[in-house]
């Protein structure tokens, strides 16, 4: 397949675009490389990978970009609760508008699998929460990602991914999402200070995360016009717990505050058995995560690789 992968030179996509390169996929990133595109260097070589810089905002990048694609998996966002409480309207533009231009540009037949996230849920009392738990967002991603979320499935022939919380080692690291966060402190500064250490959430390693958009590729006419959680009950677990698995790796000073609060609230148990139905299963442990996030901190030395998406 020709598949388009808008906001291929972030987090997500520079892990999944050598996985659709590998699984023999043609792949054309659009990115404005807001926050540079150093992982998408390994790629260029391949006969295969094509690279336009552009914004999804732009109406004539977004024509450009769909050109003779057969399927697209729709990235590009501005990610996570900080970033876009910084920047609102940029928010709203890239992840609302953006994802609206989008689809009044596709063609029908042109398939699309989005990025969503579990923040859609917001805060939730003691359920589990399945894909038919009512939407009730808190912040301003949560809410814009809702608002995406809904034009593509209004519109049809799309599939909707709604993520667990991400954690790993990517070619574009963060090293604000909760898990890594963790690890870099613990590694580099040898003191964490959690708040909120009872709240419960889901996390997802990125790989697994890639590995969930080839799949919705493979299994298009079971999925199509359907929204489904990504990531495993296995993995639901306390910020509490998380620090303390930390500290089975690295020796660190460790405190747990009575002040700070999660914007999202997220405090809650998902199910993922509706995908699990179709045969997706997560593959890489917790424990493997950390492993690989201290030996990224172990080469960062004295850079400090802070990021907001």
């Amino acid at each position: 397949m020709r598949i388009l992968v808008t906001g291929g030179a972030g987090y997500v996509g520079s892990v999944l675009v050598p996985m659709l390169l590998h699984a023999g996929h043609h792949v054309r990133v659009v990115d404005s490389l807001l926050y540079g595109g150093e992982g998408l260097l390994p790629n260029f070589g391949h006969k295969h990978f094509e690279f336009a810089k552009g914004d999804i905002r732009d109406e004539g990048t977004v024509a450009m970009a769909y050109q003779d694609a057969d399927a697209i998996i729709h990235l590009a966002a501005i990610v996570g609760y900080p970033a876009c409480k910084k920047d609102p309207a940029l928010a709203h533009q890239t992840n609302v508008l953006g994802t609206q231009l989008l689809e009044i540009s596709r063609r029908r037949e042109q398939p699309i699998v989005f990025a969503s996230t579990g923040s859609n849920y917001g805060a939730v009392d003691g359920q589990v929460c399945t894909e038919e738990t009512p939407l009730n967002p808190l912040t301003v991603y949560g809410q814009t990602k809702t608002e995406a979320e809904e034009t593509l499935r209004k519109a049809g022939n799309a599939v909707c991914l709604r993520f667990a919380t991400a954690f790993g080692v990517s070619p574009r690291m963060r090293f604000d999402l909760l898990i890594n966060d963790f690890v870099y402190r613990a590694a580099r500064e040898r003191n964490l200070v959690v708040y909120e250490r009872g709240h419960r959430r889901s996390f997802i390693h990125v790989r697994d995360m890639a590995r969930a958009f080839l799949f919705a590729l493979e299994n298009l006419p079971r999925m199509v016009d359907e929204v489904f959680n990504v990531g495993s009950e296995e993995m639901n677990l306390s910020k509490e717990e998380i620090a303390f698995l930390v500290r089975e790796h690295i020796d660190y000073y460790l405190h747990f505050a009575d002040f700070g609060r999660d914007e999202d609230q997220r405090n809650y148990e998902v199910s993922y058995a509706k995908l699990r139905s179709l045969g997706y299963q997560t593959t890489v442990s917790l424990e493997e995560g950390i492993t690989g996030l201290l030996g990224v901190c172990a080469v960062l030395e004295r850079r400090t690789p802070y990021s907001n998406v």
